[in-house]
């Protein structure tokens, strides 16, 4: 039988360590591959890992179709809530594909949007209901509070993620994958030019630590000269408001001391 791996499906499987691959390879040996793997058509969506160790041995597998699959969006949205689900996936890598399953259901809003437009609405309304919740993939996840909750995050930490995702070198998300980085530090990091970054991750863990705590005391440094600036500021306008009072107060006693003068010559 013919199957197809897709390497962009592949991508969303965090790799096994070599001793969790060891394990399982020992396992399969040892018991055979016992639990059938999925594909839409002759696509590979769920047993990567043991389809090759499979092939590698020579070994026999069943398959099982999920014929729920109308388009390969949905193959993503599946693959990707199988791996939000377990907990051997790290927390970036979940944060990752709970940004990923947001971008293919807004992507599916504005296709159905533009097919109502597009069409008399009691023909877009004709549409089997049956799927709609798995084909929409459930929770839109709008906001980032919803991204977060289905990544079990917090909503700092998908922010620091998104970050990472738009400033990072691949060098530096490498090191966040491999755990060598925390979110948190390789947000920081994310902000330096990628070459900056791309050295830092090169030089390993304490090279990046130096990098982010590099980062963290430039930014405490202008939060306090920004907290600072406003009482320079006010304290220059009192100043200044102090001078003109005295000025203003000066001429005043001039003026008084003329008109007593007139008043002399007067009498």
């Amino acid at each position: 039988m013919h199957i197809t791996v897709n390497e962009e499906l592949k991508a969303y499987i965090d790799p096994l360590t070599p001793d969790e691959h060891a394990a399982l390879e020992r396992s399969i040996l040892a018991e055979g591959c016992r639990d059938a793997l999925v594909l839409w058509g002759d696509v590979l969506v769920d047993g990567h890992n043991r389809y090759g160790i499979c092939q590698k041995h020579g070994l026999s597998f069943q398959t099982v179709q999920n014929t729920r699959f109308k388009s390969i969006e949905d193959v993503h949205l599946w693959m990707i809530d199988q791996h939000l689900g377990r907990r051997s996936v790290s927390d970036f890598q979940r944060g990752v594909l709970a940004l990923r399953k947001r971008e293919i259901l807004s992507e599916r809003r504005a296709q159905a949007a533009n097919a109502v437009s597009a069409t008399d609405l009691p023909e877009a309304l004709s549409v089997d209901a049956s799927d709609s919740a798995f084909h929409m993939g459930g929770n839109p996840l709008k906001s980032r509070s919803d991204i977060a909750k289905a990544a079990r995050l917090s909503s700092s930490q998908v922010v620091n993620i998104e970050k990472i995702q738009k400033q990072a070198a691949p060098e530096l998300v490498a090191a966040v994958k491999a755990g060598t980085i925390s979110i948190n530090a390789a947000a920081a990091v994310a902000t330096l030019p990628a070459e900056e970054q791309k050295q830092a991750a090169l030089g390993g863990k304490d090279e990046l630590k130096q990098a982010a705590q590099k980062v963290r005391e430039v930014s405490r440094k202008t939060v306090r000269e920004d907290a600072q600036e406003p009482k320079a500021s006010q304290g220059n306008e009192v100043s200044h408001l102090q001078e003109r009072v005295a000025t203003l107060t000066a001429e005043n006693q001039a003026l008084r001391d003329r008109v007593a003068e007139l008043e002399a010559q007067l009498h």
